[in-house]
């Protein structure tokens, strides 16, 4: 039916949120044993709760960066913003209990005689990219994450100090054949400085909802949701224990794509978790940006100790213009999929991982050092080549 209509929603966190103060440390972590040696390993683990940060995992590489992680994290929490009773960059006690990787483990991902290295781990992995913005990405979360951000901005810069670093966002979306036309419900709750009432806490918040969306999507004043439970003063670590891992949808595409069993903070690109997921990302965008789809679902599956992926599933969920079957042999004769593959294509092993904590891995805009680099759209011209220009163009 051509006036079918939906609802779908997607929510996002703030870099305050305490999880993702520890997705941060454990990727400020990865950075620095990357920018000492990039062939470092790293799998490392970060939980945060009143005046405490403990981080544990296993790691291969330079002895004297194990010496500054508490410096490394101190100074992530201080970034973030936390100088609070109950948590703070300046007191917190900083446990480090990182210790060799396995000889297990390595002995299956290291380099083998064909010059491949083993995947660090067996599971699938998805990628996912839709027309819905400019971005390639299902616009919920995309406008839960601008929320969030714009927020962050003025708090960090000073012109709206009266927030804390705490805070999350939840969009829901009306949709028509398809596609987003409208907003129904947006959720937000940011902790704030004691005294500031909950009306002026919604006075604050309004303006960044009116930046975050096009402005001809208007929301109703009873449909706009700000700190439904009342006071926030009490925030982050201190309200709640974090954990690095936990917000993988927050980190993907906001629950309108799979995921796979993995997150992906604080894990070095030999960790397929991280790794393939990021190249799922890069091959799906390339599809849709070369007008083959308008949105594509990319599995992959891999084994622990064996290079090449079991398995390629491609999905462009009834919108493809050419066979799944030939446009996933196209994407293997494209890009190696092997973790070296994968990690040499994207250029990946450079301390680029601290700024994807926070408001999503995907959807943002390739840098110049090479951060987001499996958001570029680069095999997109030869792709639509390869199935005829025809059809990209149609």
């Amino acid at each position: 039916m051509s006036d079918k209509t939906w609802l779908f929603t997607s929510e996002s966190v703030s870099e305050g949120h305490p999880d993702k103060v520890c997705d941060r440390i454990s990727d400020a972590v990865l950075d620095a044993y990357l920018d000492a040696d990039p062939q470092s390993r790293v799998a490392c683990e970060t939980l945060a709760t009143t005046d405490r940060v403990v981080i544990a995992g296993e790691v291969r590489g330079p002895d004297d960066v194990r010496q500054h992680v508490e410096e490394i994290a101190r100074q992530a929490i201080r970034d973030i913003g936390y100088e609070q009773k109950g948590f703070s960059w300046k007191t917190c006690a900083v446990e480090n209990l990182l210790h060799e990787q396995s000889a297990d483990i390595a002995m299956g991902v290291d380099e083998g005689d064909k010059g491949e290295e083993g995947a660090g781990d067996q599971g699938i992995m998805f990628g996912y990219a839709c027309d819905e913005t400019d971005e390639l990405m299902p616009a919920p979360i995309q406008f839960a994450h601008r929320i969030l951000r714009f927020m962050a901005e003025d708090r960090k810069s000073g012109v709206q100090p009266k927030f804390g670093p705490d805070a999350k966002s939840q969009v829901t979306l009306l949709y028509r054949d398809g596609k987003p036309v409208g907003l129904d419900t947006v959720v937000v709750s940011t902790q704030h400085l004691e005294g500031v009432s909950q009306d002026e806490v919604r006075e604050m918040v309004k303006p960044y909802i009116e930046k975050a969306f096009p402005s001809d999507w208007t929301l109703p004043d009873d449909k706009l949701i700000v700190n439904p439970t009342g006071n926030f003063v009490i925030g982050g670590p201190d309200g709640d224990a974090g954990l690095t891992g936990r917000k993988i949808i927050v980190d993907t595409y906001g629950g309108a794509a799979p995921h796979g069993g993995g997150a992906f903070s604080g894990k070095d690109p030999t960790k397929v978790d991280r790794s393939a997921a990021y190249v799922a990302r890069y091959l799906a965008k390339n599809v849709v940006a070369a007008g083959l789809a308008a949105k594509c679902q990319i599995q992959l599956a891999y084994a622990i100790g064996v290079p090449e992926p079991v398995a390629l599933y491609v999905d462009t969920l009834g919108t493809g213009k050419v066979s799944e079957d030939k446009l996933a042999t196209r994407l293997r004769e494209m890009v190696r999929l092997t973790p070296r593959g994968i990690r040499e294509h994207l250029d990946l092993l450079r301390p680029i991982y601290a700024r994807t904590a926070a408001y999503g891995h995907f959807g943002r805009q390739p840098e110049a050092d090479g951060g987001f680099s499996w958001e570029k759209t680069d095999l997109a011209d030869e792709l639509a080549r390869s199935f005829g220009a025809s059809v990209a163009a149609e």
